[in-house]
């Protein structure tokens, strides 16, 4: 069993810069591929990027490649997604979610998901 808790978000003008945070409870945070995703308002949620559960592999959405960076501290049970040059699409609530088994993008395929935070990116 997980819980996960979203942190980091907040508003920021295009081009700035945010790290979201996602803190884990439980001792088994190392058996999780970690993922982020996103949904905007009349928007299916998006996949934006995964880590693997020890962290030597990421996957990141074409929509972010060169921006986003997703990391991982297993002995602080932490996942983030450092988000630099932001833009106005951006925009959307971002959702911390784990996954029992290999890095995967289906959203379908997580099996706990966190409450969200908000990120807002002005013009």
């Amino acid at each position: 069993h997980v819980q996960l808790v979203e942190s980091g978000g907040g508003l920021v003008q295009a081009g700035g810069s945010l790290r979201l945070s996602c803190a884990a409870s439980g001792r088994t945070f190392s058996s999780y591929a970690m993922g982020w995703f996103r949904q905007a308002p009349g928007k299916e949620r998006e996949f934006v990027a995964a880590i693997s559960l020890s962290g030597g592999y990421t996957i990141h959405a074409d929509s972010v490649k060169g921006r986003f960076s997703i990391s991982r501290d297993n002995a602080k049970n932490t996942v983030s997604l450092q988000m630099n040059n932001l833009k106005p699409e951006d925009t959307a609530v971002y959702y911390c979610a784990a996954a029992m088994g290999p890095i995967v993008t289906t959203s379908s395929l997580y099996d706990y998901w966190g409450q969200g935070t908000q990120v807002t990116v002005s013009s």
